[in-house]
């Protein structure tokens, strides 16, 4: 199959120390010297600390999916409610990663990405996100998301596909699509008659998204595909990826079929080679987001990535839709991405500029901010 993710490799590079010139007095200018010495190790220390909390963040989905607890989102970095913003920390939670931060995912304070001044929460449609993880992902994958939109106020419910993250399924057993996406229909089917939820899909995730809009497309005000499968009714997601025009050596080169049946039978699940996969699928994103999702992915079941949708205009084709865009994309090629959107458009298009494969990882600023205009779209 054609599934894909991407990545090229990252060098850290150490800041240079500054030099003391000729002019520079030792005696004279020491005590101001000094000062900026301290202010500078202050500074180091806040952005560690910053770091050391995301991480800590991080091991705690470890532990939680080691032991069976189910995800806890308090376990995500948020700050101390103080209008939204601690004083001692002016901003949201730096990134875990000791590369230098891109200029296109700038560090900004949680009302600065709500929304304009004259427009307010009780005015949406809906504030509750469901974000629905890619193949090989889990809900874990959504840290940094759900706590920059918890902080802007929104509800957010990260799902758990079967035999994904936390749910003890054996991935090899997943015969269906309506099987590995039964967390999700099951929560979408226990909501409140009136309440309605922006759906949001990643990777494979895309595919459960558009069968979830099949089934309940009253219980969804809008769908976002982010560097997902977007498909048309008959196609499946393989289907997708096959697609003569795209190839993905690398792709090819780290998939690892499993044949829990026998050899003799078709493959049940697939594998990545996780020396790939920083390559693969988070050449953007930082070490440490690279380093939690190596011993967090399990494999993608493989029957539902056959299943061909069945797509009804009355039914999928009444959520309005919407498409991020990620550029950087080893994974889903923004060809790929290019021609989903021209096969069946949306009704809006956002482009994540620098992202991999992975955006809530190499750029969930720009993300968050993306997710909250789409929000706001009346």
């Amino acid at each position: 199959m054609g599934l894909c993710f991407s990545r090229t490799s990252m060098k850290n590079k150490k800041p240079t120390k500054p030099r003391l010139t000729n002019n520079q007095s030792l005696v004279s200018g020491g005590s101001k010297r000094w000062s900026k010495t301290r202010s500078a190790r202050k500074e180091k220390f806040d952005d560690a600390e910053l770091q050391d909390q995301a991480v800590t963040a991080a091991a705690n989905i470890i532990l939680k999916q080691q032991y069976g607890v189910a995800f806890d989102r308090s376990s995500s970095l948020r700050f101390p409610n103080n209008n939204g913003v601690s004083k001692k920390n002016q901003g949201l939670p730096r990134s875990s990663s000791s590369r230098a931060r891109s200029l296109t995912d700038p560090l900004l304070q949680p009302h600065q990405l709500l929304f304009n001044q004259d427009t307010k929460l009780e005015d949406l449609q809906t504030t509750h996100f469901v974000l629905v993880h890619g193949g090989g992902f889990g809900a874990w994958c959504w840290y940094k998301t759900i706590a920059l939109l918890e902080e802007s106020g929104f509800k957010v419910t990260a799902i758990d596909l079967t035999g994904s993250g936390i749910h003890s399924f054996d991935t090899n057993n997943i015969t269906s699509l309506s099987h590995y996406t039964k967390p999700l229909a099951d929560f979408l089917k226990n909501l409140n008659e009136e309440e309605k939820v922006i759906l949001v899909g990643h990777d494979f995730g895309g595919a459960c998204v558009s069968y979830a809009m099949e089934l309940f497309p009253s219980k969804i005000a809008k769908a976002v595909f982010v560097a997902a499968a977007m498909l048309i009714t008959g196609q499946s997601t393989l289907d997708m990826f096959s697609q003569k025009d795209v190839s993905n050596d690398l792709m090819r080169q780290a998939q690892i079929f499993r044949y829990a049946n026998g050899n003799n039978q078709p493959p049940t699940s697939i594998d990545l080679d996780k020396s790939l996969l920083g390559e693969l699928l988070f050449n953007q994103s930082p070490a440490k987001d690279v380093a939690l999702a190596s011993v967090s992915m399990r494999p993608i079941p493989f029957l539902p990535v056959l299943e061909k949708l069945s797509l009804t205009e009355a039914n999928h084709g009444s959520v309005r839709r919407f498409y991020i865009q990620t550029p950087e994309d080893n994974a889903i090629p923004i060809e790929l991405q290019e021609s989903m959107i021209s096969l069946s458009p949306p009704e809006q298009v956002f482009r994540l500029k620098g992202a991999d494969h992975s955006p809530f990882f190499s750029r969930p600023q720009t993300l968050h901010k993306q997710l909250v205009e789409i929000a706001k779209i009346a």
